[in-house]
């Protein structure tokens, strides 16, 4: 079997990426999920003892972990509404709830599925909490994972693309090059087959790509400006029109917790002796 050299061995599995930071509230320490965090390359793993939350997530997002029978009992006792209130009440982070399990779980409880939705649309709709589900500590793990990278792309402007992502170099090549403005299947083949390679076809001219059958003036200039403009490390990101840039996430983000503390603010305010600590659980 040929040896893959090292340049080889980057161009398919991708560039080293840096470990996501996660702090592990010591009172997880018999979950699953610590031992399987540990022994995961992705993660830089920290166990202390943390005021809100399980997980803390690259100092960006903060999770509260409930398997489903947890996720009962505390509904019961109002500790769920209570746990919710604190995680949207800070502004460091971005919170989420993530329930993990499946319906088994669920047999052995005596709840009706109806009063856990109600409690979860109450968490999610009317206090704003995301609330995610997986099915077990690997799963859980794994979404800890996707939250970190997903946040670092967007924070570094990369948008989302439909489709599934190509196999084979040479269909690897045509989906980058369609990525240019005005470029299809067709022209992304001429442009492979003209300059040989993505790297010639990018650093060619505005002039030379304009010479290419079916590119005309508009469209190599269209792509030079894609191509050539540079946008200066930390400088602020304009949101593209039809397009939810960076900025725009964050203030979608600030209005909402502003309605949340809001909504906080006025069920303290409404508080009984009975329901102090915690909201009470819809019937």
């Amino acid at each position: 079997m040929a040896q893959v050299k090292p340049w080889e061995e980057n161009i398919v599995n991708g560039p080293a990426r840096p470990q996501i930071q996660i702090v592990v509230d010591d009172r997880e320490c018999r979950a699953g999920v610590l031992s399987t965090l540990r022994t995961d390359d992705r993660f830089a793993v920290q166990v202390q003892r943390l005021a809100v939350g399980d997980y803390r997530v690259d100092s960006r997002f903060l999770f509260e972990r409930k398997t489903l029978s947890d996720l009962v009992h505390s509904i019961i006792s109002g500790r769920l509404f209570h746990q919710a209130l604190r995680l949207v009440e800070q502004d460091e982070l971005w919170p989420a709830l993530i329930l993990e399990g499946t319906s088994r779980d669920l047999a052995t409880t005596q709840m009706s599925w109806e009063a856990i939705q109600g409690a979860l649309v109450h968490v999610n709709l009317i206090l704003g909490l995301p609330v995610l589900r997986t099915r077990n500590a690997s799963d859980t793990v794994n979404t800890l994972a996707y939250a970190a990278r997903q946040h670092r792309a967007v924070v570094r402007g990369g948008l989302p693309r439909k489709g599934r992502r190509p196999r084979g170099k040479r269909a690897l090549q045509h989906h980058v090059l369609q990525s240019l403005p005005g470029i299809g299947p067709t022209r992304a083949a001429r442009l492979i087959d003209h300059f040989g390679n993505i790297r010639s076809a990018i650093s060619a001219s505005a002039g030379e790509w304009a010479q290419l059958e079916g590119i005309g003036e508009n469209t190599a200039e269209r792509i030079d400006w894609t191509v050539r403009e540079v946008v200066p490390p930390y400088a602020p990101r304009l949101r593209c029109e039809g397009s939810p840039g960076p900025a725009a996430v964050v203030d979608r983000d600030r209005v909402h917790r502003k309605r949340t503390r809001q909504y906080v603010e006025n069920a303290r305010a409404s508080e009984t002796p009975q329901t102090q600590g915690g909201l009470v659980a819809p019937q």
